[in-house]
């Protein structure tokens, strides 16, 4: 009989999950200390190169170090067999904290918010494409039926529909149990607006477990996927011209007595979640370069995409980079602890733990400098004149990775957020990723990601 594997995981700055195994029945005894692992995987680009320069080169030891709450079991499919993943922080030798690790680097981002009185309850939702393995992005991808019965046929299925919701089972009902099963709270899942995209959703938790949610959600859909001979795609796009592929991340403030205070008994913003809002809003290019950051991110940026057309607060706007989400009050219990922001300028192409740690950080700042609530626009954003737009502070998000990344060194404040030394390798990525990108056309950049995130 096989010996089942315990895989050690951390989820690197293009948000794919990596690490080293070990034998299950060893990982009692062996977890405190971990499984090596060097400083220079952190520069791994999304297409396997090391980013050149990077602040590591061949030098450095460090530990994975797991963390059991972290922990899901990958189930045994046909001749798969089962494999525990367990997320963990890069540690030094000695066990301190590796300066660069991007989930410590979120644990100190959410104690700065705690210093405020305040602590922050979170949810991912995450879409994807589903495609037969090796047609995502490719003309006439998912013509070629895949395990288990699986035929898409790119197109077959209205959005949102039942039909397009019956096409893929029994994946869906599969993974919903999955989730179920492994303690990742599913709550709902859907056919969505693109051709033969779709949506899961997670309750919402503690931050630090809801971006440890986000990841091992991916690392399920993925699995269960390429067991019905299926490709899941999370690119932010599978071909230019395609429904982009958002991550929605929902956030909600609550006091040291766990007393909701996103909204107040109005519906207005209270003034602690409105200095939040201000200041996720007053860097929001520095912080979309964290949350959409690979070359294709931008082309979702932009009016009648449904993801963000600019740095604003709508009323239910989905082309806002903040929206104050609807309270549903036919629901029993408080209202207002239902009360959220949901953030919307965020892709897969980006690190969970980094997504909420410069969010936070952001709003932190706009906490201690005591920003006023920005305007909430009730309205389609192409209603509001230019001059208006101006006034009210509604700007433009980067219109390439070229300026995003120029953004976020030019924000002296967000430069701070982070290491220095993970501040460049962040910055070394995405630029080496341009760079093996220069000559290729959108589409080719496109089924680049695809192939890959």
């Amino acid at each position: 009989m096989t010996a089942p594997l315990t895989f050690i995981a951390t989820c690197d700055l293009v948000a794919l999950t990596r690490g080293r195994s070990m034998r299950t029945e060893d990982y009692p005894k062996r977890r405190a200390a971990g499984v090596g692992w060097v400083p220079a995987d952190l520069a791994l680009t999304t297409f396997g190169d090391i980013a050149s320069p990077n602040p590591f080169g061949s030098l450095g030891d460090l530990r994975l170090v797991p963390d059991d709450a972290a922990r899901i079991t990958l189930p045994a499919v046909a001749a798969r067999p089962e494999t525990d993943v367990v997320l963990a922080r890069l540690a030094e030798e000695d066990g301190a904290p590796w300066r660069c690790d991007p989930r410590t680097a979120l644990v100190d981002a959410l104690a700065t918010l705690e210093e405020t009185g305040l602590h922050l309850v979170a949810a991912f939702e995450q879409e994807f494409t589903l495609s037969t393995a090796g047609g995502v992005g490719g003309a006439g991808a998912g013509r070629q039926p895949g395990a288990g019965g699986l035929a898409l046929q790119p197109g077959a299925a209205a959005p949102f529909s039942l039909e397009a919701h019956r096409a893929v089972e029994p994946f869906g009902t599969e993974l919903v149990q999955a989730l179920e099963t492994q303690g990742l709270a599913p709550e709902t899942w859907l056919p969505e607006y693109g051709d033969r995209q779709y949506e899961i959703t997670v309750g919402a938790t503690d931050g630090l477990t809801a971006a440890d949610r986000a990841i091992l959600v991916r690392a399920l859909v993925r699995d269960l996927a390429t067991a019905h001979g299926l490709r899941a795609s999370f690119a932010p796009l599978v071909a230019p011209d395609a429904v982009g592929n958002g991550v929605h991340v929902h956030l909600s403030l609550w006091d040291r007595a766990g007393r909701p205070v996103t909204l107040d008994a109005s519906g207005a913003l209270t003034p602690a979640a409105g200095s939040f809002a201000a200041g996720v809003l007053a860097h929001a290019p520095a912080v979309v370069g964290w949350t959409a950051p690979s070359a294709i991110s931008p082309l979702r940026f932009g009016p009648h995409h449904w993801s963000s057309a600019a740095a604003f607060l709508g009323r239910q706007n989905r082309e806002a980079m903040l929206r104050v989400c609807p309270i549903p009050t036919l629901a029993e219990g408080d209202a207002l602890a239902a009360a959220n922001l949901e953030f919307r300028a965020c892709d897969a192409t980006a690190n969970p733990w980094l997504v909420l740690a410069v969010i936070v950080r952001a709003g932190v700042d706009g906490i201690r400098r005591g920003l006023h609530a920005p305007p909430v626009l009730d309205g389609e954003l192409d209603d509001v004149p230019a001059r208006e737009r101006e006034r009210a502070g509604i700007m433009p998000l980067p219109a390439d990775l070229e300026s995003t990344l120029a953004a976020v060194e030019a924000d002296d404040v967000a430069c701070r957020w982070f290491d220095p030394d993970l501040l460049a390798t962040h910055l070394a990525i995405r630029r080496t990723e341009l760079d093996l990108l220069r000559d290729a056309s959108p589409a080719e950049r496109c089924e680049r990601y695809a192939r890959v995130i």
